[in-house]
């Protein structure tokens, strides 16, 4: 490891302590530190090599996060099948991903670069929307894809299939695609189940409406479509961002290029990084 990535929650009260703190220490230990250009406007003083949040993955060999879950979320979908490991730091907001405190946060920096910290892989989700037969946007996810209805006094209808057949229909508000990660998001506010992170499996939980007659495995195909036409209004988000008015095809398999989800080991005392391990398709 000789290059380390580093982006914060700009408007965390502590982020430009914190970055200087990070910088300080990638200095003493000959390291090399990328800043995501926002994070690099907290630290104006020094000449910091600068990169925008999609470049920033393909230049380093780690990632630390400052701030909360959110902020991790959209580095993780920037990371993409990079396989870039996260280190999430947590500045005092939710922080179920972003684990290691502030008061732990430079023995993990010692962790890794000794080789002692564990890596923990975790499932992406790749979205596609498709209108009409034809693909209007692509996203990826670390901890859901929703589908829900766009107007208040209305609920949706959804046909699913799994592997080509039909499995099961919703006439609910939306529907939750969830990765085991995210099974402690929107997914668990609704009743869903919780997944060990490490798990080779998705999640369907429709909103409002709780029927499900089988759960999709790793290779099959997921489809969910609207049913009646006078009830297919309905909008996407992918972790928690909204997105466009569409229908949804939802596809379950491997990523060409991803690795396989590995059994959990022994966390050591350091703690673990978080890595996107392969991609689900959804669309």
């Amino acid at each position: 490891m000789t290059r380390v990535g580093l982006i914060a929650k700009p408007d965390a009260p502590a982020a430009p302590r914190v970055i200087l703190q990070v910088l300080e220490w990638l200095g003493v230990h000959g390291l090399t530190a990328v800043l995501e250009k926002q994070t690099a406007g907290l630290a104006p003083r020094h000449p910091w090599q600068a990169a925008s949040k999609d470049e920033l993955p393909g230049l380093v060999d780690l990632l630390v996060v400052l701030g909360g879950d959110g902020t991790l979320l959209s580095m993780a979908r920037a990371i993409g099948d990079l396989g870039v490991p996260i280190l999430g730091v947590n500045l005092g907001g939710l922080g179920f991903l972003t684990a290691t405190t502030l008061d732990e946060m430079l023995p993990a920096l010692e962790a890794v670069l000794a080789g002692r910290m564990a890596t923990d892989e975790r499932m992406l989700l790749a979205a596609r929307l498709v209108r009409g037969g034809q693909t209007i946007g692509e996203y990826s996810a670390l901890n859901d894809v929703v589908i829900t209805k766009s107007a208040m006094s209305r609920i949706v209808d959804l046909a699913v299939s799994v592997g080509g057949r039909h499995a099961t229909g919703y006439r609910a508000d939306g529907l939750i695609i969830s990765t085991p990660t995210g099974s402690t998001a929107y997914n668990l506010s609704t009743g869903g189940p919780i997944l060990f992170p490490t798990m080779d499996a998705v999640v369907l939980t429709p909103i409002a409406l709780a029927h499900a007659e089988q759960p999709p495995d790793r290779d099959s195909r997921v489809r969910a479509h609207r049913g009646d036409p006078a009830r297919r209004s309905g909008r996407h988000a992918d972790d928690g961002r909204p997105g466009r008015r569409a229908a949804a095809r939802a596809r379950h398999g491997r990523s060409p290029t991803g690795g396989r989800t590995h059994s959990p080991a022994p966390l050591p005392a350091e703690g673990l990084l978080l890595r996107a391990a392969h991609q689900a398709q959804v669309g």
